[in-house]
């Protein structure tokens, strides 16, 4: 696994792209147990905020949810494993005191998009590293649902979800965006997260 050129990616720009992270199989079924989950009901329209002050707002995101969590099923299993060992690379090399990673499947259905946001609440640091693997097989430059980053130059980088895919970034640093899709566009969002600095007492 590229793990390290994901770390110097991060200790010199903040970002990092690999597009064939994930191997195809593990994509495949991933794609197949999103699809699966999304049948049976098990996906919900993604909130913002938090808590009891989460409300869905379709204007802000449009995208359809469902966590992640140990012994769900094989092929998660699979993927939450390949994270902590990434988990555990960042913190052996950048020190970052990584403690979990949380994330949920997310499938945008045409037309769907999340406006421009940063991924670290502004009472809370704990979300550290943000890192999100794409599913789609035979993805086409017209079907939208590109990853935008925005950079503080005022530059930006439109990233298309190709299968396989993992982009991965600071959670603080990068303002970013879904574009409208014109077709169903499927990803693993997560963050890695360590102590909140109250919690730390910092």
């Amino acid at each position: 696994m590229p793990f390290n050129t994901i770390i110097d990616d991060l200790a010199e720009r903040g970002w990092s792209l690999q597009a064939s992270f994930l191997p195809s199989d593990l994509t495949h079924e991933l794609a197949a147990e999103c699809r699966r989950r999304e049948t049976e009901g098990a996906l919900a329209p993604a909130g913002i905020g938090r808590g009891e002050a989460m409300t869905v707002r379709e204007g802000i995101r449009g995208d359809h949810i469902l966590w992640l969590e140990e012994g769900q099923s094989a092929v998660c299993d699979r993927y939450l494993a390949l994270m902590d060992e990434l988990r555990l690379s960042l913190n052996q090399t950048l020190f970052l005191g990584l403690e979990e990673f949380e994330c949920h499947f997310a499938l945008y259905p045409p037309g769907a998009f999340y406006k421009t946001h940063l991924d670290r609440f502004r009472d809370d640091d704990s979300r550290c590293v943000t890192a999100v693997a794409y599913l789609n097989p035979d993805w086409q430059e017209g079907d939208g649902g590109a990853l935008r980053m925005h950079f503080d130059d005022g530059s930006q980088l439109d990233i298309p979800p190709l299968a396989g895919s993992l982009v991965v970034f600071l959670s603080d640093r990068f303002p970013h965006e879904v574009l409208v899709t014109q077709t169903d566009r499927l990803s693993l969002t997560g963050w890695f997260r360590r102590r909140p600095a109250d919690v730390l007492g910092l």
